[in-house]
């Protein structure tokens, strides 16, 4: 992905934006986009990963280099089993690997929210509670 400045949402509702941004640019790519992401998808390049963006646009890239990676990653190597499969095949696979790096990113930045104890008790208790167990130290 591009070196851009961090971006880090800071409410539910972020998220949730940022989650229907790059939602909206993958469906962009294997949709109305899927012959120039077709065409990106090059197996002779290196291990290329679809990336789904904020703003609704979507990239063929490289995985981030830095160690760890500021996001989850998404599949690696997308390009090497294009031209193994039929096309509508290949980009299934794409589509589920897709959907599965955008949960792992929507949690990503939902884990990082600093709920406090008693933030959490604004939910039910769990039915733990009703055998005796405490779920807070």
């Amino acid at each position: 992905m591009d070196g851009g400045a961090p971006y880090n949402p800071r409410t539910v509702e972020e998220v949730f934006r940022d989650l229907k941004g790059r939602r909206a640019g993958m469906i962009k790519a294997l949709t109305t986009d899927v012959e120039e992401f077709y065409q990106q998808c090059d197996p002779e390049k290196e291990n290329l990963c679809l990336y789904g963006l904020p703003n609704e646009q979507w990239e063929v890239n490289l995985p981030a280099e830095e160690v760890p990676p500021e996001l989850p990653e998404p599949a690696l190597g997308i390009n090497f089993a294009r031209d193994g499969m039929q096309e509508k095949d290949w980009l299934s696979l794409v589509a589920v690997h897709s959907d599965a790096w955008l949960l792992a990113v929507a949690f990503y930045f939902g884990s990082r929210f600093g709920f406090d104890k008693t933030d959490r008790q604004v939910f039910p208790p769990s039915p733990a509670s009703n055998f005796g167990v405490s779920m807070s130290k």
